[in-house]
């Protein structure tokens, strides 16, 4: 059962090495996404399960045990990180056999995706140690139904859960961001925020799969993840953060 989820967004430019000290005006990000990982902790859970955006083509879900390795050494910078951490609760290297989350083994030698990646550093940046650690990769082609079936797999039984859900908005917001400007863009990301702020589960599933890809908005698929391990839980939802610097909509959220 799903206990507490946070969403955060997944920007390698959350990892300051990557950001080569600059990007100060995602100070107050990094700072919610801290608090967001607190309610996770606080919320006591058997297992922590990391869902974002793959980055191949086929939808998954891909499973990725703890210990799988990330790396950003992609963007010039020589920083590697491990999903649950080098030692985390899980043990060295993670467990053997089939993810803990969905029963399917790995790919041998898949490295973390890029937003996992980021889970995974924002995890060792709060020294997670509440529950052992896996990962779930999802495309961004991923219809809602499939989303939704993979989170209500996640939440079945009667384990702990907690999810940490990485995701940004459009990337719409402004005449230099990645998809240039569109002005459908600010009422999306609106209408997410309110969503993710109220834990409303019909609000995140009713996102509109083709406008959300138009927009660049690579969390849409996390989203109704979280909107299928959250069916029928009655968690509560606080959005913690929300800004779009670099024309990319950004929110951090806890549910409870």
């Amino acid at each position: 059962m799903l206990v507490a989820a946070a969403v955060c967004p997944c920007p390698p430019l959350l990892v300051p090495a990557v950001a080569a000290g600059a990007a100060p005006e995602l100070d107050a990000a990094r700072t919610a996404c801290d608090g967001a990982l607190g309610v996770l902790a606080a919320a006591r859970p058997d297992r922590l399960i990391v869902v974002g955006p793959a980055e191949r083509e086929s939808p998954g879900p891909d499973p990725y045990p703890e210990g799988t390795r990330g790396s950003f050494r992609g963007f010039g910078v020589p920083v590697d990180v491990v999903l649950g951490g080098p030692g985390g609760p899980g043990g060295p290297g993670g467990p053997d056999g089939p993810d803990g989350a969905t029963g399917e083994a790995r790919p041998a030698g898949r490295p973390l995706p890029d937003s996992l990646a980021v889970a995974a550093w924002l995890l060792e940046r709060v020294h997670w140690s509440a529950a052992p650690v896996s990962g779930l990769g999802v495309g961004t082609s991923l219809g809602t139904e499939d989303c939704v079936r993979a989170g209500a797999r996640l939440a079945a039984g009667p384990e702990r859960v907690a999810l940490l859900v990485m995701g940004d908005a459009s990337a719409c917001r402004s005449v230099k961001a990645p998809g240039y400007l569109d002005e459908r863009a600010a009422p999306f990301d609106a209408t997410v925020a309110r969503a993710l702020g109220a834990a409303d589960v019909a609000a995140l599933k009713a996102l509109d799969v083709r406008r959300a890809a138009e927009l660049k908005a690579a969390g849409r698929a996390p989203w109704q993840v979280l909107a299928g391990a959250a069916e029928g839980a009655g968690l509560d939802g606080q959005l913690l953060h929300e800004d779009a610097p670099y024309g990319v909509g950004y929110l951090v959220a806890a549910w409870t």
